[in-house]
């Protein structure tokens, strides 16, 4: 029998108020007090907070406090990523984050949707992956949404609300996010 755990991570639609669920989100909480109250510097055991929350990162994994996630592991980094102040990563489902990946103050990530049925809605939740390629720059207060995958090499203008894949090398500002031009071309 599938566990609401792994429905979740699977994108299917699950309980949320599960016990094993509410179980790791307030694990995660209880980690994310001790790195944005107590903490709040980074420090080493700021990062020893980091490594336990987000075990599936590579090196150099910086977080500005405050950040906020749902539960952490499901947050997958490569080296090098930054996240600079009040991001917030609702990870229900994998987000995947290449190498040198920059995201800027206030950049929300989420994979957690709803049924459009209200009945459903009522006791459901579903999940779509977020994918981030290599040497991205996510510009501030911008949202991706879920099941959006952006390509190596891009910029998200600041303010940016990106609803559907962008393509590598790609600069794309705007609400809808929308593709402006090719960056990185070699000249």
């Amino acid at each position: 029998m599938t566990t609401e755990k792994e429905k979740m991570i699977a994108g299917e639609y699950y309980l949320a108020g599960d016990p094993v669920l509410v179980k790791d989100r307030r694990k995660s909480k209880n980690l994310l007090h001790r790195l944005n109250v107590t903490e709040y510097r980074i420090t080493k055991k700021a990062r020893e907070i980091i490594k336990e929350l987000i075990p599936n990162a590579g090196a150099n994994l910086y977080i500005e406090p405050p950040f906020f996630c749902d539960y952490g592991y499901n947050i997958i980094c490569g080296e090098n990523v930054y996240f600079n102040v009040n991001c917030v990563v609702l990870d229900c489902t994998k987000v995947t984050i290449g190498s040198n990946v920059f995201f800027a103050p206030g950049v929300q990530l989420y994979t957690a949707t709803h049924p459009l049925d209200a009945e459903l809605r009522k006791t459901l939740e579903n999940a779509l992956p977020i994918i981030i390629g290599d040497d991205c720059w996510i510009g501030g207060n911008s949202v991706i949404c879920p099941g959006v995958t952006i390509g190596n090499g891009c910029v998200i203008g600041a303010g940016s609300v990106v609803t559907k894949d962008i393509p590598d090398n790609s600069l794309a500002v705007g609400n809808p996010a929308k593709v402006i031009r090719k960056l990185n071309l070699e000249k």
